[in-house]
């Protein structure tokens, strides 16, 4: 997205929800920072921008609706995905802890 602005083009809202759900998709962490960088500059010229332009992002809101509910679930299943991941790494651990424990004969 930064390409974009730095020519001086304003992506679609959708392309820019379709790009983040790809990212976050391939977990591509360093894409995903520049967007959110971007979304956020976003939302800081909101305050000075003018009504056509606020019209516009309206009306590209509406268009990226279908596009920005594959992100939700995206990011659900995501989310949903780091909580296994965690669970499964903290099984590991206790078992590391419990094994260690019965090598060294104090884990009674």
């Amino acid at each position: 997205m930064q390409a974009f602005i730095k020519r001086g083009l304003h992506p679609e809202l959708r392309e820019v929800v379709v790009e983040a759900s790809l990212a976050l998709a391939r977990l591509d962490a360093d894409r995903l920072e520049e967007l959110a960088l971007s979304c956020q500059a976003l939302n800081c010229d909101l305050t000075v921008m003018s009504h056509e332009r606020r019209a516009d992002l309206v009306r590209q809101a509406r268009d990226a609706s279908s596009e920005m509910g594959v992100l939700e679930r995206v990011v659900d299943a995501t989310r949903a995905n780091l909580e296994v991941m965690k669970r499964i790494r903290d099984r590991r651990r206790s078992q590391l802890e419990y094994n260690r424990q019965c090598a060294t004969g104090s884990g009674l």
